[in-house]
């Protein structure tokens, strides 16, 4: 099966281009969800993370606080390579579950940092980035997430540069103008993935 890698940097549009595969029959794993789901309350991901970082890390009712961890780790390296530590491996082993149960021509694997995650890189056929100018990245965190420009230059440091996305790209969608724009070009590449799919 083709394995379409699909990423950006924050606020490009990642979740439009989801959606879009998502209504056209695509399935999509999404490692954003299963991130979420290894550190849900009970399982062996949030023993791991709560014994690393501790309680704090921890709401009222027992679950990840991820505002807060994502706070503390954001600020120092050490942590935050502890914590990739601690997940990625999690995160690889559902996403390979998930995989093998798809029946399809073809689906998305829809990976913020997947350039900088060399075990799920390894899982995709083709990698499609959804890119645009950083200084529409500033404009849309401003305005989504109310940040000022300090904090959202703070965050696009963390980030790979555009640069190294698109060098990885197979395939780029530019997401600078309108929804109607994006699905434009994206069902050029459903076509494409479809056609791919049924030659291999």
């Amino acid at each position: 099966m083709l394995v379409v890698g699909l990423t950006g940097g924050i606020a490009a549009g990642k979740s439009t281009a989801t959606t879009f595969f998502r209504d056209h029959g695509v399935p999509v794993i999404d490692a954003d969800e299963v991130a979420r789901e290894v550190v849900a309350l009970g399982t062996p991901g949030l023993d791991a993370v709560t014994a690393a970082f501790g309680s704090q890390v921890l709401s009222a009712d027992g679950t990840l606080d991820r505002r807060r961890l994502r706070d503390r780790v954001f600020a120092n390296p050490a942590e935050r390579l502890r914590l990739e530590g601690i997940l990625h491996p999690l995160i690889g082993a559902e996403v390979r579950v998930r995989l093998k149960e798809v029946k399809a021509p073809y689906c998305i694997l829809a990976v913020p940092l997947l350039i900088e995650s060399p075990n799920l890189r390894q899982l995709v056929g083709r990698v499609l980035v959804v890119d645009v100018p950083t200084e529409v990245q500033v404009a849309r965190l401003m305005q989504r997430d109310q940040m000022t420009t300090q904090q959202c230059a703070a965050i696009l440091a963390t980030q790979l540069p555009r640069e190294r996305r698109l060098e990885a790209a197979d395939d780029v969608v530019d997401n600078a103008a309108d929804v109607a724009a994006l699905i434009r070009q994206l069902e050029v590449l459903h076509a494409i993935y479809l056609d791919i799919a049924q030659k291999r």
